[in-house]
């Protein structure tokens, strides 16, 4: 299985609009194991378009608990173990993850134990660990390892950017964040950095559309990373490329990959990669 590195959904934001991306999920393969980053809505569609079979589901990272990186974990493996699912799966996530996925059992018990005793499938909440995790080192086992560094995202104070190293290959995810030098710090020498980016000239177009939101555009502002502000952490970090993720906005005809581009002209000189769904990049 090659090294590869795999956008499932790119859009910032849990709503979808017709033609548009899908909210957050990213596959990683890395040293031979397959790693889900982040659950928004169409991973496990994203997954399979991707070639992965999903009874190969094996480790799940969550970087926080917004619904659009958490809301489709719980449907995510009840629909691999549709699949054949029947080894252990392990999730890691910040506090609360555990009640996410009680919950998501409550919610189906009735399909699940119907399915356990009509269909004689393996106990489905037996096949999978909940880890909750803080910063720092959270995995390290047969050559992989992940470490975990908080960023500011308010008013979500349990989010963390993720860096996973195996294959002697470093590879770094932002999550979501305000504009957080740090970060630099964390993602130094990374093969690649897939990093969250906004365009300040599509924030008004995402709060005019979305309606409902009177506070959307400070939330926005305060919580999210503009395009420049990406290169600048990518060049501070001297990662020779830098992938755009979660874009804001993701689902506007108006903005284009050239406007992305142009955002980050003067801030970052190495490999720009504007994210899009079913992107693979090899690694």
């Amino acid at each position: 299985m090659p090294d590869r590195l795999v956008l499932l959904g790119t859009k910032g934001g849990p709503a979808i609009r017709p033609g548009g991306p899908s909210p957050t999920s990213t596959l990683l393969d890395l040293g031979g194991r397959r790693i889900v980053i982040d659950c928004g809505l169409g991973v496990s569609r994203g997954l399979v378009e991707a070639g992965m079979p999903l009874r190969e589901l094996d480790l799940i990272f969550i970087t926080h608990l917004h619904s659009d990186h958490v809301l489709e974990l719980g449907p995510l493996i009840h629909t691999a173990w549709t699949a054949g699912l029947d080894h252990p799966v392990t999730v890691y996530g910040p506090g609360g993850i555990g009640a996410v996925w009680q919950g998501f059992l409550g919610s189906l018990a009735y399909d699940i134990a119907t399915r356990i005793a009509d269909e004689g499938r393996p106990d489905l909440e037996s096949l999978v660990t909940i880890h909750e995790y803080g910063p720092g080192l959270v995995l390290e086992t047969d050559g992989l390892s992940a470490t975990a560094l908080r960023v500011d995202h308010p008013p979500v104070t349990n989010c963390f950017a993720l860096k996973f190293e195996g294959s002697g290959r470093a590879v770094v995810f932002s999550a979501d964040t305000a504009y957080f030098p740090p970060l630099a710090d964390f993602a130094s020498g990374a093969d690649i950095l897939v990093h969250e980016a906004m365009l300040p000239q599509g924030v008004e177009s995402i709060v005019s559309r979305t309606g409902n939101g009177a506070r959307l555009r400070e939330h926005l502002i305060a919580s999210h990373t503009f395009a420049a502000d990406a290169g600048r952490i990518a060049t501070a970090a001297g990662v020779r490329r830098l992938a755009l993720n979660h874009l804001i906005p993701a689902d506007d005809p108006a903005f284009g990959e050239s406007d992305w581009r142009a955002a980050l002209g003067e801030t970052f000189s190495g490999e720009l990669i504007v994210g899009r769904d079913g992107l693979i990049i090899p690694l």
